[in-house]
């Protein structure tokens, strides 16, 4: 270690000051004792680093920080490790929102399962290893780009709605559908290669947990619930993470109206195109489903026991009722044969009630008719008179039933004289009114 020398000047001792005279003692030294002196601290240990190793201040920093790197890189390699694709670190930072946050942290296997734990300790190994500083300690020539994209990809993820946005549009999270015929190869083949696919759409239902697909040995009820459950899917996922980038400028607000209009349309869009996506996904599996075919087998083998039985039952019943039906066909024939003699005996009572009311009704007219219309003889009926006397016995006549017109008609019948005519006229029209059936006043020439 170099020795250093400082010189500084004694105080100047006040005037008058005399040693003898002015010194007071207070105390007495203790006895000397030999003790051996050792250097400690970290920066001792960093000097005592530098001079073994013949390294300056900047030389050892640099090589300390990459050792660093590795001391982290090697705690964290359990399952937040990858390798760094080259294209990947010479994105441009602009070009954020195309770029895969969870392969930028390095957390590609794990995306939506990801926990915040995992997301800050591969951000922390990231950062550690492209930092700016740390990499001009490095000697490294590269840029900061990259370690922007670090720095958004961990914004985003560590945001629970962003991510969710991110988590909707992020495609490398998808397991896609199995051909046909690679999920036909085995019995197990269709449950290994279908399972992950919904486990992978899982991750977009509202409601949680999502059924299972099962195995060949699941119950029909299990099978029925998944299917149900995936034909009335209720998805969360959205597609704003998409969305084109609506302006800041507050002075084109038409500009910015028409981009959000856009926006949302195609969000609808997407969002169709989804639900139309998964419906046939879950049909090609349905399609596909071995044990959809052998539950309708069962089913079919039950109804077609069920309709033999039946059928043997009805053949039963149909010997047996023949009988009893063809009684009643007789039965009912001879019921039919006295209902038509019945219903032809009524239609002639109906004729003859009908003709009958016809002649009461001309007889009526005829009445008023043949007494020169209720007029004194040598009086001359005119028109109006005419049209007076035959309006008002139409109106009763309209108020008489076929019995009441026959008592009228036999009433009238061989009257000759204007005033009896006349007064069984008045006497069946305050019958009337009495009943109520005509007003008081009403028949002005049969009434008076």
């Amino acid at each position: 270690m170099a020795n250093a020398q400082i010189s500084l000047p004694l105080p100047v001792l006040p005037e008058g000051w005399s040693a003898p005279n002015d010194f007071k003692a207070i105390g007495a030294l203790s006895t000397p004792n030999q003790r051996n002196l050792e250097p400690v601290g970290p920066h001792f240990l960093a000097h005592a680093r530098r001079k073994r190793h013949k390294r300056t201040f900047s030389e050892d920093e640099r090589i300390q920080a990459q050792e660093n790197v590795k001391k982290v890189e090697d705690e964290d390699a359990d399952d937040i490790s990858e390798p760094e694709d080259p294209l990947m670190l010479g994105r441009e930072a602009k070009d954020w929102k195309a770029q895969d946050h969870y392969a930028v942290l390095g957390l590609s296997k794990h995306r939506y399962r990801a926990t915040d734990s995992q997301i800050k300790r591969a951000h922390r190994k990231k950062v550690l290893r492209h930092h700016p500083d740390k990499r001009a300690a490095t000697g490294s020539s590269e840029d900061d780009s990259f370690f922007k994209c670090i720095q958004k990809a961990f914004e985003v993820l560590t945001d629970p709605v962003k991510r969710r946005q991110f988590d909707s549009v992020d495609e490398h999270a998808n397991v896609d559908p199995p051909s046909k015929k690679a999920a036909a190869k085995s019995p197990s083949a269709f449950y290994k290669l279908w399972g992950p696919v919904f486990e992978s759409e899982a991750r977009f239902s509202k409601t949680q947990p999502v059924p299972k697909l099962g195995n060949d040995k699941s119950s029909k009820e299990e099978v029925e619930e998944f299917y149900n459950f995936w034909f009335n899917f209720d998805s969360w996922r959205s597609f704003e993470y998409q969305d084109e980038d609506v302006p800041d400028d507050t002075e084109n607000r038409d500009q910015k109206r028409h981009v959000e209009r856009k926006n949302n349309n195609a969000r609808k869009k997407k969002k169709s195109e989804d639900i139309a996506r998964l419906r046939q996904l879950v049909d090609d599996c349905l399609a596909g489903d071995e044990r959809i075919k052998k539950f309708k087998k069962e089913a079919r083998a039950g109804k077609d026991k069920k309709r033999l039985e039946r059928e043997a039952e009805e053949r039963r019943v149909v010997e047996q009722a023949k009988k009893a039906k063809e009684e009643k066909e007789k039965l009912l024939k001879e019921k039919e044969e006295v209902e038509k003699a019945e219903k032809a005996e009524g239609k002639k009572a109906k004729e003859a009630a009908k003709n009958a009311a016809k002649k009461n009704k001309r007889v009526l007219k005829g009445s008023v008719k043949d007494v020169n219309y209720l007029l004194p003889d040598g009086q001359e009926a005119g028109a109006k008179r005419v049209d007076e006397v035959l309006g008002d016995v139409e109106a009763v006549t309209a108020k008489l039933d076929n019995e009441e017109l026959a008592v009228l008609a036999g009433k009238l019948t061989g009257l000759q004289l204007a005033e009896e005519v006349g007064a069984v006229w008045k006497e069946e029209v305050q019958r009337l009114e009495a009943d109520g059936k005509l007003k008081p006043g009403e028949m002005k020439a049969l009434g008076s």
